[in-house]
């Protein structure tokens, strides 16, 4: 048995950990064989445990305590520590392992509740396990955790990831945030996110495109961690593509594009100084797939 988790990029601009869409890019988890301890095979690195330790293995103990060590091998095209859900795609692969070994029938909305408890917040998690574009709320009603969530098709689109080989902590990324706005700036900064998600939903990835670089939640504050972003969005503009919009908290750049000017952005990005990764890539339209 195989499970499959696409990567995703949350925030999408102004759709602060809320918005998320699922991409072309792939962790891929193999069951091969009942064992006497857990055993994660994998080459990313040392960074990654290859037993218990594994957040894979932890997430998957959190949903079924009583389940039985495997013998795994992990594969992944998802950069690490780039905005690309990297972990997200591993809690959700957790929870399918424990779903499937153990026969839990978990639904949609019980998966994303579990691994949105785990995460925090939906924008990324939610994609994972949906796929397409998935707008979600998460909040605590009478102390008790509540989640809303809409899939909708995400407009076809030629899709650039900007990955700078250098890693951005999520952790860190968010120290800098501001922990509250003016009443007119939220009221500013939802308005667009608004209308973002509205543009989206009709298929105006022009319009969109607009909103996703007019965010006023988090953008502003996380320039010292993505100084190219600027350059990219210079890079866009002149090509007549849609936006440019950082990734998660960075410091990987999704560009949205037309095909035809899909290679020529791509050729600029190529130009850039600094070390970086350039993928092209699609919506993921599934999410969590099992073979």
């Amino acid at each position: 048995m195989k499970i499959c988790v696409p990567a995703t990029s949350a925030n999408l601009g102004p759709g602060f950990d809320s918005c998320g869409v699922a991409l072309s890019s792939y962790l891929t988890i193999e069951i091969i064989e009942e064992d006497t301890k857990w055993t994660v095979d994998h080459e990313l690195g040392d960074a990654i445990p290859h037993d218990e330790q594994n957040l894979l293995i932890q997430t998957a103990q959190q949903v079924a305590p009583g389940l039985k060590p495997q013998h795994l091998k992990m594969t992944s095209s998802i950069p690490i520590a780039r905005g690309l859900g990297s972990s997200s795609s591993i809690i959700v692969a957790g929870i399918e392992l424990a779903n499937r070994l153990e026969n839990l029938n978990l639904t949609e909305r019980q998966k994303i509740e579990i691994a949105t408890s785990i995460e925090g917040h939906p924008d990324n998690c939610a994609p994972a396990i949906c796929g397409d574009f998935v707008v979600a709320s998460y909040f605590f009603n009478q102390n008790k955790p509540t989640i809303h969530y809409v899939k909708h098709y995400f407009p076809e689109c030629q899709i650039i990831a900007y990955i700078p080989h250098s890693q951005v902590l999520t952790k860190e990324s968010r120290s800098v945030l501001p922990e509250t706005l003016s009443f007119e700036e939220a009221v500013k900064a939802s308005s667009i996110a608004n209308v973002m998600i509205a543009a989206v939903l009709n298929g105006d990835l022009r319009l969109a495109g607009k909103m996703m670089e007019q965010d006023r939640w988090h953008e502003a504050y996380r320039q010292e961690f993505v100084p190219h972003l600027a350059t990219i969005r210079e890079i866009v503009k002149r090509n007549e593509g849609y936006a440019a919009f950082l990734s998660g908290a960075g410091p990987t750049v999704l560009i949205l594009t037309s095909e035809e000017k899909s290679d020529l952005i791509t050729f600029e990005l190529e130009q850039m100084e600094g070390s970086a990764q350039i993928e092209q890539l699609s919506v993921d339209r599934e999410g969590v797939q099992v073979f």
